[in-house]
């Protein structure tokens, strides 16, 4: 089983620091932030700093397809307001800039909200015509959409909304999805048993595609099936339980993607990818 696990690791101090925190919790696979999530400016990246994660990765180990980057909260690619919607695809098309500068090959981000301002259609059409207008700015860069738990006016929670942005997109080579398992469960996918992920992940292929699915975030949920709330939980203490985590690791659809640790104890992520690669060795 060729499995990259890891997690979404820090990038406090630089983005070169980020390589070794994963390789410190046993991780073949990281996310990270290119710069702060909750700000929309930047500075640029220092040449020497990405010089250094480009090192770091070779010596590491990590290959751009073992990396996932995720873009700033708060940019709306469906955003009802045209200012809004301009500043936001600015700071994607920044974002995936940013991801070319470090040598890495795909950004990962949540699709958009209407805000019950415009309609789910013409939303998901804006996330669509944005991903279009990022891709005609920045070459070589996957668009990775995360699927959303439900809340508020978020979109993204139905496989069909993210095979109706796919289908929009005209460079069908660079869109793919991650699928985060704690807002599948939330948005009302059941996962919790070997059958339940067979249904759910037909689901997805018949909807979607198994052959768009990019990246997952491997996260329990302490929020109900079907419940609409982003609750993450450590693996097997949520509603999720272990069997879902378990089917990921021996079912080799999911090989090759990086599966990543979003789950709330970091002091444990160690702990949560040895468990995950035991599932791997049996």
């Amino acid at each position: 089983m060729n499995k990259f696990i890891g997690a979404h690791v820090s990038a406090a101090g630089g983005v070169d620091k980020a390589p070794q925190r994963a390789a410190d919790i046993g991780a073949n696979a990281f996310a990270l932030f290119t710069k702060n999530q909750r700000q929309w400016a930047a500075k640029a990246l220092d040449p020497v700093i990405v010089e250094n994660f480009k090192k770091e990765c070779a010596r590491l180990g990590f290959l751009p397809e073992q990396i996932l980057p995720h873009d700033s909260y708060l940019i709306n690619l469906g955003a009802p307001e045209l200012e809004k919607l301009e500043k936001s695809r600015a700071a994607f098309i920044d974002e995936m800039e940013r991801c070319r500068t470090l040598g890495l090959s795909q950004i990962n981000f949540h699709p958009g909200s209407h805000l019950k301002k415009i309609s789910e259609q013409e939303c998901l059409e804006r996330i669509a015509d944005s991903i279009n207008i990022a891709h005609r700015a920045v070459p070589d860069i996957v668009a990775v959409i995360e699927n959303t738990a439900g809340q508020g006016s978020n979109l993204g929670w139905k496989f069909e909304h993210l095979s109706y942005i796919i289908d929009k997109v005209e460079d069908k080579s660079r869109v793919g999805v991650c699928l985060d398992t704690c807002h599948t469960f939330t948005a009302g996918y059941d996962l919790r048993t070997k059958e339940a992920c067979e249904a759910t992940f037909l689901e997805f292929s018949k909807v979607v595609g198994m052959h768009y699915l990019k990246a997952m975030h491997l996260n329990d949920s302490k929020v109900v099936l079907g419940g609409k709330v982003d609750r993450h939980h450590s693996l097997g203490r949520g509603e999720i339980g272990w069997e879902c985590f378990e089917y990921i690791m021996r079912d080799p659809r999911f090989d090759a993607i990086p599966l990543i640790l979003e789950t709330i104890e970091p002091d444990i992520w160690k702990d949560e990818i040895q468990a995950l690669r035991h599932f791997t060795q049996n």
